[in-house]
């Protein structure tokens, strides 16, 4: 199959309305056919598809909206996370500092038969190489040769280093994180910090998250009797779930959720995994 060509704004917006979407404001199409790249944009169309065509009835405006939707949901989870991370970063480095000592974590003894401690210590590496223009890099390496205590290396981990951290760790250390500080198993913990991990990354790379699939399914929460899938709003509940015995939830996130939510009545629930009785899950 040859190579598709570039075509101009104007046969972006000719190719939208042949396939079926209705267009009120050529204008306006065309200015968000500048801003947002087609390819990124012709995404958001995709539950709207009925073969080559769009379902009778899409139009443009709907898809912005969405597509707006979809960018400030972003940015409200992004937030919700940096609290989960922080606290994450702060129990893990309490624990490990306590527990082994301020290197502990350079000895492979000090977590379980899972732990592959040379792609550890690679990881490691990396994130130092990365963040040597730093001062926290810097001030270790040149008055303290190069040595870095869990809680200062901690803060170079990225989501997926502090998931993939805990993972590893000895169990009784992960139960001692999961059921103190979470009030979760640590079956629960493990598996959702992996699939908060995907959230995190998609949110942080301006990824779609309205009709995605994402690669991880939640482990079943203890105590609520529903099966949990690869949507959004499962993901959106582990969340909920691991802010408990936090302020953040109640006065921040699920206001602004709910205005979002009001504010884009477009947004059609089964495609973001949303049963009809979401309200209450997420209250």
């Amino acid at each position: 199959m040859p190579l598709k060509q570039p075509i101009t704004f104007e046969q972006q917006l000719g190719l939208i309305k042949q396939r079926g979407c209705i267009v009120e404001d050529e204008a306006f199409a065309l200015s968000v056919l500048a801003d947002i790249n087609y390819y990124r944009l012709s995404a958001y169309f995709l539950p709207f598809k009925d073969g080559e065509r769009y379902v009778s009835g899409t139009s443009f405006a709907t898809i912005h909206s969405i597509y707006e939707f979809d960018r400030k949901l972003r940015s409200l989870l992004l937030a919700l996370m940096e609290g989960l991370e922080t606290r994450l970063r702060a129990q893990l480095a309490n624990l490990h500092a306590h527990k082994y000592g301020a290197l502990g974590y350079l000895d492979s003894q000090n977590f379980n038969s899972w732990h592959k401690h040379d792609l550890f210590m690679q990881h490691l590496s990396d994130v130092i190489a990365k963040n040597k223009r730093t001062l926290i890099v810097r001030h270790h390496q040149e008055k303290y040769e190069s040595q870095f205590p869990i809680w200062v290396i901690i803060e170079l981990f990225t989501f997926g280093m502090l998931s993939a951290f805990y993972s590893d760790m000895i169990r009784e250390d992960q139960k001692n994180i999961s059921r103190s500080i979470f009030r979760r198993s640590d079956t629960e913990l493990r598996s959702w910090l992996i699939c908060l991990t995907h959230l995190r990354n998609a949110c942080a790379h301006y990824s779609r998250l309205y009709y995605t699939l994402f690669p991880a399914r939640p482990a079943k929460m203890q105590g609520l009797d529903r099966v949990m899938n690869r949507r959004l709003f499962d993901y959106i509940l582990i969340s909920k779930a691991l802010c408990e015995g936090t302020s953040y939830w109640d006065t921040e996130f699920q206001p602004a959720f709910l205005a979002l939510m009001k504010s884009h009545s477009c947004v059609q629930l089964k495609h973001i995994g949303f049963p009809n009785n979401w309200h209450d899950f997420l209250a």
